[in-house]
């Protein structure tokens, strides 16, 4: 029994003193995180970076208010400004963008200033060193400019929807970026009047690129290929570039779906009276009108005249503002011409036009001081002078460029077959 009590009372005191010991060693070597809280110089330090700043540009702000009033000296803002000016005038600055001020993380000074002019390229005017200052360590600073394209991620992305009230709410509905649609619709605009020729269950598909910045999507980029199907009849246009003269749409025989207008309403025309501003006085009537934005072709009675594009009529008959016997050919989204005081009218509301077809004579019915046609363009809903009005070539690619077409369509027809 008192060996038993011996051998226990020995036991604890080396547990005790186990215990003692193993305090100690803790208290001279600490944990790794005790040992940075005690020396936090030793601790990792982060790397200083520049220092970014954003002035965005407000209404009626200008370049040299938003340098002046972020603390930018004139000398400095000056020199930035003429560095930039052969390359683009920061006078032009857009409300609702930015400019962007880089800091040098060790002296805050400017070292370079950014700018997105347009969704595809960004300026940037920067500060580089040219020589040393004799006798002293510092640096002399030139300012030099320069575009570069916006470094996109781009991804592919087909879309497609069915129309049940409009093109517009069908892309809503699928979820497809209302920009896309706007840039679909204008590769159609030369074959499908959008106002008029939607039918219920109408199809569209297209492939087009979608636009990343840091990861994140900023907006849609190029179609290459669309699909319309308008009342069972489809339509294809694929973008393709022939050469620096002939880019743009065309169709899956490679003719281009840019049409042209023709340059006159009538085979045989004289211009009486030009394209002014100033008032015309109609001497028959004695009346003034403040500007006269058409061209009048002086022509016998009865000249036929002609549709100059594709298009669907939305009027035809007697108009009472002085236009006399009427038509107004809408051609698609962007254009449309009125034909004003004819002898006679061969066409009908809701009618399909095509280029060239007859549609009425020359007459001079209306506010009119003789036979003549008064023609217009509406661009936009604006008036313009047909005369000046550049249009596009509507060139088809050529025999010897055709097979790198189809070939280049192959793999847009599969993605809009799928």
């Amino acid at each position: 029994m008192k060996n038993l009590f011996s051998t226990i009372f020995f036991l604890a005191l080396i547990g005790i003193a186990g215990y003692f010991l193993y305090e100690k060693s803790i208290d001279n070597n600490p944990s790794k995180s005790e040992q940075n809280a005690a020396n936090p110089a030793e601790q990792p330090i982060k790397e200083a970076t520049d220092r970014i700043e954003k002035i965005e540009i407000t209404k009626d702000s200008t370049y040299g208010a938003l340098m002046a009033t972020s603390g930018v000296p004139y000398e400095l803002s000056t020199k930035i400004y003429d560095a930039a000016k052969p390359i683009y005038d920061l006078v032009k600055i857009r409300v609702g963008r930015t400019i962007e001020l880089q800091h040098d993380k060790d002296t805050d000074e400017i070292k370079e200033l950014r700018y997105k002019i347009d969704t595809e390229d960004e300026l940037f005017v920067s500060r580089v060193a040219t020589s040393s200052v004799a006798s002293s360590s510092e640096l002399n600073y030139s300012w030099q400019a320069e575009l570069r394209p916006i470094p996109y991620e781009l991804k592919l992305r087909i879309a497609a929807g069915t129309i049940e009230t409009s093109m517009y709410q069908a892309a809503l509905d699928s979820e497809i970026d209302i920009r896309a649609i706007i840039e679909l619709a204008n590769a159609f605009q030369w074959e499908i009047d959008f106002a008029m020729d939607p039918r219920v269950n109408d199809t569209f598909n297209f492939v087009y690129e979608e636009r990343y910045l840091n990861g994140e999507y900023i907006m849609p980029g190029q179609i290459f290929a669309g699909r319309y199907v308008n009342a069972g009849e489809q339509f294809d246009v694929y973008y393709f570039e022939e050469n620096e003269d002939n880019i743009g749409f065309f169709d899956a025989d490679g003719n281009s779906v840019q049409k042209m207008f023709l340059k006159a309403p009538v085979a045989f025309k004289y211009i009486s009276s030009g394209y002014t501003r100033g008032p015309r006085y109609l001497a028959a009537f004695q009346l003034f009108t403040s500007s006269h934005m058409a061209i009048d072709y002086a022509a016998a009675i009865g000249t036929p005249v002609r549709s100059v594009g594709n298009g669907t009529v939305i009027y035809a008959g007697w108009n009472n503002k002085g236009y006399g016997n009427y038509i107004s050919v809408h051609h698609n989204g962007t254009y449309t011409t009125n034909y004003a005081h004819l002898s006679k009218i061969y066409v009908s509301y809701g009618k399909k036009v095509s280029q060239s077809d007859i549609i009425g004579a020359v007459g001079s019915t209306g506010f009119s001081t003789g036979p003549h046609l008064h023609y217009e363009m509406v661009k936009n809903g604006a008036k313009i002078n047909p005369l000046l009005e550049v249009l596009p070539p509507g060139k088809p690619i050529k025999d010897e460029n055709k097979d790198r077409f189809f070939a280049e369509i192959k793999k847009w027809q599969e993605m809009l077959d799928k």
